[in-house]
């Protein structure tokens, strides 16, 4: 009897499928699935518990300043690392993502959601929150307010810090007198009394 030439050539096709059948490969590997029993260990689980102590890497946060806002029970009027204008700028662009939705780009509670029908939240330049200290806006960011959830998940601590002096900077900004400015810098600050700027000649 006489094979045929297409069968021949259909052989190694057949020994390869058999041989992948039979390989053990990261498809098929031994392992424990989460959450699922196992009669190997007395306690019935797979996954073995988590020795005392144990804390994950980067999460450990000793400094609890840092991490709450707080001097024991009370806010801290601080910003618990050195402020310069990247972290400011850091602050702007986080504010801009996370806050202004609601909050507004000046910080005065009229944004985008909040004219389509939100709950408005208060304008960062009322008196009572341009005397709260800077510890209060990292917490409320953390833990949320209110209406307003936390945003713990989506702001890296450091960014909090960065939103509230940033949100500091914005109150400055509407509320500021000639007074605030530094003397030798004063020279600097436009005239209110200068010439409008006259346009094109034709």
């Amino acid at each position: 009897m006489r094979i045929r030439p297409l069968a021949w050539m259909s052989l190694p096709l057949i020994a390869g499928g058999v041989t992948i059948g039979c390989r053990q490969d990261m498809q098929d590997q031994p392992k424990y699935i989460p959450l699922r029993s196992d009669n190997f260990f007395a306690d019935g689980r797979s996954a073995r518990p988590v020795p005392e102590g144990t804390v994950a890497r980067g999460l450990l946060r000793a400094d609890k300043v840092f991490y709450t806002g707080k001097m024991g029970n009370d806010f801290i009027d601080r910003i618990p690392f050195p402020v310069n204008r990247d972290v400011l700028l850091r602050g702007q662009d986080r504010f801009n993502v996370y806050c202004s939705p609601c909050h507004g780009r000046l910080g005065n509670g009229l944004g985008m959601i909040v004219r389509r029908g939100l709950k408005r939240p208060p304008s960062y330049h009322i008196d009572r929150l341009r005397q709260v200290p800077l510890g209060y806006f990292y917490d409320v960011i953390t833990n949320g307010f209110g209406a307003m959830p936390d945003y713990a998940m989506q702001i890296a601590p450091r960014d909090r810090w960065s939103v509230a002096a940033y949100i500091r900077v914005l109150q400055y900004s509407q509320n500021a007198s000639i007074n605030d400015v530094p003397a030798e810098m004063r020279g600097e600050l436009p005239s209110q009394n200068a010439p409008a700027a006259e346009g094109p000649k034709k």
